[in-house]
């Protein structure tokens, strides 16, 4: 008995990637939102000093730094994290793109997709 593939339609593709893209954009805006609310709640009634300029704290200067800020729900690790999955979104719909290429058998779209994907991590990562 021989072993049975499914192939995805290029509607069932579609249809997948835009259902990726919705979740990845309303969870980013989500945790966006919390950490917005967590913030003015905290800090809502204070006057902004704006003689001195206080950048990001080191421990919100790398994704890792940010995920475990937004794990002990730190209001400025949430709205970072949430900026991330925003940046994450496309990246993950390319990978996706890579994946139903696989299952459709298309590799010359295999590989195109897989440069564009390298190129992003590359350019994201800060290696360029």
């Amino acid at each position: 008995m021989g072993r049975r593939t499914r192939t995805w339609s290029d509607e069932q593709i579609e249809q997948t990637v835009g259902n990726l893209l919705r979740f990845g954009v309303l969870l980013a805006a989500g945790v966006v939102a919390l950490g917005g609310v967590l913030y003015l709640f905290h800090y809502g009634n204070t006057t902004p000093d704006y003689h001195i300029f206080r950048g990001e704290p080191s421990s919100l200067r790398s994704p890792a730094g940010i995920v475990s800020e937004a794990l002990l729900l730190q209001r400025r690790g949430l709205i970072q994290f949430g900026l991330l999955l925003l940046i994450a979104t496309p990246i993950a719909r390319v990978a996706f793109s890579a994946v139903a290429f696989w299952k459709q058998r298309d590799h010359l779209y295999v590989a195109i997709t897989l440069v564009v994907l390298g190129i992003l991590c590359v350019s994201l990562i800060g290696l360029a």
